[in-house]
């Protein structure tokens, strides 16, 4: 099949670079974040946030009166709101607060196109957790929406902003490695089933494809752009959610790309990048990688051991911070395009693999 388009994907290092000011600078005035929902990606990214002195843990949404007051008292918040039987939603609520300057949509996929768009439209500045939406026409609604109302909107895919990534994707572009014939990315992990478990529920956009084919495909993105075609096989389940994939990504330069992902098995959560001179490997994880091995005909064998802040978020949050500090409507290291370009290449994969959303 043929991929949405064969342009190159352009990197554009985010202000966190390896030559940049530390993420744990102020870029500017200090916003007022608001946190919906308070799952354990919401904690995370949460605990990170805390650590920008230019960012203030202002409200958060649960639910649940007893998870809204706990999150809200762990990390200091100064609100909480909850469902609890009144006529809006805790996040409703929490958008109708005019203190909040930006919020961190952290709910299931499935929920992410009503939320978000409703902080659109409240006049909220959104970072929205991967992925965007669970489909493309959710994604092209969001981002008309984002720019209609002139609001920042991102998509958290916060590989893309570590220093470790960054720095491989460097040595990739260099020729270090001489011209990439290929590259390969898993991501696997033995889930056990559970049909109350947001990840293989059907609604929230459940399965192997939205929840970390995602990571593989940001790799082979980052150093071989779009491809100019795939092929994709996979396992569904009797709900019909994948419980694995696989991609093969072909290029006109003759390059290729395996991308594995899977919550069937455990996999080694490596990259490896083969060029004509060398390869380079990281390490695992590979959405959040520390130390890359680096071996070249002309250099031979090295290993470069790379900073990690925290649980790795705040690069994409100081991103975040600083391009609505400056009045921009998107980062150029993870624009809307590229999230609206990903989703669509996800619909082809999932009609592929005969996975089909109510949503759709």
């Amino acid at each position: 099949m043929s991929a949405p388009d064969s342009e190159p994907l352009i990197v554009v290092p985010p202000c966190t670079g390896p030559d940049s000011r530390s993420p744990l600078e102020a870029t500017g005035r200090t916003l007022n974040w608001g946190v919906i929902a308070t799952g354990n990606i919401a904690a995370a990214v949460t605990a990170d946030l805390a650590r920008l002195p230019d960012a203030r843990l202002y409200a958060v949404s649960s639910r649940s009166q007893d998870r809204a007051g706990q999150f809200a008292a762990k990390y200091g918040f100064t609100r909480s709101y909850y469902d609890g039987g009144r006529p809006t939603s805790g996040y409703e609520q929490l958008l109708a607060d005019p203190e909040i300057d930006a919020v961190y949509v952290a709910t299931p996929h499935g929920q992410h196109y009503e939320v978000a768009g409703a902080a659109l439209r409240a006049g909220k500045h959104v970072l929205c957790e991967k992925s965007l939406t669970i489909n493309s026409r959710e994604a092209a609604e969001l981002i008309k929406l984002a720019e209609t109302n002139q609001r920042f909107l991102m998509e958290a895919v916060w590989t893309r902003f570590l220093p470790s990534v960054q720095r491989a994707w460097e040595v990739a572009r260099s020729g270090e490695l001489g011209d990439i014939q290929w590259l390969q990315a898993d991501l696997g992990f033995p889930a056990p089933y559970d049909p109350n478990a947001r990840i293989w529920a059907l609604n929230d956009g459940g399965g192997a494809l939205l929840d970390l084919t995602v990571y593989p495909l940001t790799w082979a993105l980052g150093v071989l752009g779009w491809p100019g075609s795939y092929t994709v096989t996979g396992s569904i389940n009797p709900d019909g959610v994948d419980r694995q994939n696989a991609l093969q990504l072909s290029y006109s330069s003759g390059a290729q790309a395996q991308l594995t992902s899977s919550l069937a098995a455990s996999s080694p959560r490596t990259v490896t990048i083969a060029g004509t001179k060398g390869w380079l490997r990281t390490n695992a994880p590979l959405h959040n990688p520390t130390e890359l091995t680096i071996d070249t005909l002309e250099t031979g064998l090295r290993v470069e051991t790379l900073e990690q802040i925290g649980n790795g978020y705040v690069y994409e949050l100081r991103e975040t911070t600083r391009c609505i500090q400056s009045g921009m409507t998107e980062s150029p290291t993870m624009p809307k395009q590229d999230s609206l370009k990903t989703m669509q290449f996800f619909d082809e994969v999932r009609r592929e693999l005969g996975v089909r959303y109510p949503n759709d």
